[in-house]
């Protein structure tokens, strides 16, 4: 056996088998990586001349909602509640958002979004409109509700799981 195919060999070994439909959902678990990476970038575009990038794209709609702490916005994005307060941090800063004080918790400030936030939010929003309407376009909105729904249904899964397991 040539060094290639000794490695080719190798690594064959090493696959541990799936069911068809662990492959399946392998493969879709790697589309949705790959769909969120290029969502992210297209974000990053359309919050760019508002200054803004996806993520902080998402405090500020998140922020819009009211009267939400630092560690709700991070729960409610399923994001590092530490890389929020980054984020909130340096909108504050900016005067995008504003720190309120939490009448259910001393320490734990209440994120509000300023009238420059909105601001800012609108621009990107209606950016993001005209690129949603034109990506949904090519959907019917059947099968965008069912690929919803699957997602919907592995992020529960998935959640449970860590719930059980944390």
């Amino acid at each position: 056996m040539n060094e290639l195919q000794n490695r080719q060999h190798v690594v064959k070994q090493n696959r541990p088998e799936r069911t068809v439909g662990g492959d399946a959902f392998a493969a879709f678990a790697i589309t949705a990586l790959r769909l969120a990476a290029h969502l992210t970038a297209a974000g990053d575009r359309l919050a760019k001349p508002a200054g803004q990038t996806s993520a902080r794209w998402q405090v500020l709609a998140t922020a819009r909602r009211g009267d939400m702490s630092v560690a709700q916005i991070a729960r409610t994005l399923g994001l590092a509640r530490q890389g929020v307060q980054r984020l909130t941090d340096v909108l504050a800063g900016e005067g995008l958002i504003a720190y309120a004080e939490n009448p259910q918790h001393q320490r734990a400030k209440l994120v509000r979004l300023t009238g420059e936030g909105a601001e800012r939010l609108g621009v990107i929003e209606m950016a993001q409109a005209g690129w949603a309407d034109g990506l949904g376009a090519a959907f019917a909105s059947a099968e965008l509700d069912a690929a919803r729904a699957v997602m919907a249904r592995v992020m529960g899964m998935l959640e449970e799981a860590e719930v059980s397991s944390g």
